[in-house]
């Protein structure tokens, strides 16, 4: 079995995150209001992001996430029509430029999002140690 391959550039010391100081920041998207709290760390950014209830994005987003449904219920829409629904404890991936989404929420939903340099094919690499 090969070796995973990961990009590091920037290293992160251990740090702890109290989410409720973390500033937040308001987004609006064609209906409803998305909430941002977010830490970055190089090319590395995290997000709690809360979206109202009738939440629909301005856009279709060509950037790569790994997205984690913390609450509510979350639709991801790509660019083919094709529709996937996102639960309290479940997750998407995908890297940059691999396919057009956006996402929209009837009742609302809180999501872990995490993207940056990692997710995109241009990139240096180094092995990873652990073999995943």
């Amino acid at each position: 079995m090969e070796s995973t391959v990961f990009q590091i550039k920037d290293l992160i010391p251990f740090h702890v995150t109290d989410w409720s100081g973390v500033e937040r920041t308001d987004h609006r998207g064609d209906t409803g209001m998305a909430s941002w709290r977010t830490l970055q760390f190089g090319g590395l950014r995290i997000r709690i992001v809360e979206y109202s209830a009738g939440y629909k994005a301005n856009h279709w987003c060509k950037k790569g996430h790994i997205l984690y449904c913390l609450d509510g219920e979350m639709t991801t829409e790509l660019h083919d029509g094709t529709q996937y629904v996102l639960t309290k404890g479940m997750s998407y991936q995908v890297s940059d430029d691999m396919s057009l989404h956006r996402s929209s929420t009837e009742h609302g939903a809180t999501l872990l999002i995490i993207d940056g340099n990692f997710l995109n094919n241009n990139r240096e690499t180094i092995r990873n140690p652990w073999r995943m």
